[in-house]
């Protein structure tokens, strides 16, 4: 059972985002929140799986909850739900470590599968943005990166990473590469700590500047 925490300011949406979830068997909605700070509250009480944050919320923005999110309870895995799908955004919610990017136009159809998604550690991004994700990812990156002589991934790890930046899922890259989910997972944590990094976007960054996908 995957135990959801959803934070939204309408009550409409936020109920009839309930309604939608509770139709999953495998889902179920521990807590709800009406403002930003009241998520992070939240999460820390209930330690949900998974956190749906509205973008937009009074008392505390959903980027800065996810932020504080992260913090305080670094195993919840975040889905930012929002109208906007602007670049800037899409970096800004990246940055803040969501996992999940939804826009709330494909509510009905992908929130779901998001939620299912990031709580396997895996990452979804609404259909509608995927493309904006990869130019906010390509415009952020800087001048002076590191070469890739500078980072010691094995050549597997180099693979991992090369499937992780073109999006594929934990039990996508484990049946490519012959091997379990679980040990997919321990290369991510090597990658992330090789790399110094924490999220997608900075994974995706690296990948690029050493040519491993193309923008």
């Amino acid at each position: 059972m995957i135990n959801v925490l959803l934070a939204d300011d309408h009550d409409l949406m936020r109920q009839g985002i309930r309604a939608l979830l509770e139709t999953h068997p495998n889902i179920s909605i521990c807590a709800e929140a009406t403002n930003g700070a009241e998520a992070v509250e939240k999460a820390i009480e209930y330690k949900p799986d998974v956190v749906v944050l509205d973008v937009t919320m009074p008392k505390m923005s959903g980027l800065d909850a996810a932020r504080l999110i992260r913090e305080k309870v670094p195993a919840t895995q975040i889905v930012m739900f929002t109208v906007h799908d602007t670049t800037e955004m899409v970096r800004e919610i990246l940055e803040a470590g969501a996992h999940g990017y939804i826009l709330k136009s494909d509510a009905s159809t992908q929130l779901a599968a998001a939620i299912e998604a990031v709580a396997k550690k895996d990452l979804y991004f609404s259909a509608g943005v995927s493309g904006v994700v990869m130019d906010s990812i390509t415009r952020s990156l800087d001048n002076n990166p590191r070469t890739f002589a500078d980072v010691p991934l094995t050549p597997r790890e180099t693979d991992v990473v090369k499937m992780l930046a073109n999006g594929k899922s934990n039990k996508e890259i484990a049946r490519s590469l012959f091997i379990s989910v679980r040990t997919v997972e321990t290369h991510r944590r090597t990658i992330h700590r090789k790399l110094k990094i924490t999220s997608l976007a900075e994974l995706v960054r690296f990948a690029i500047r050493h040519d491993l996908v193309r923008p």
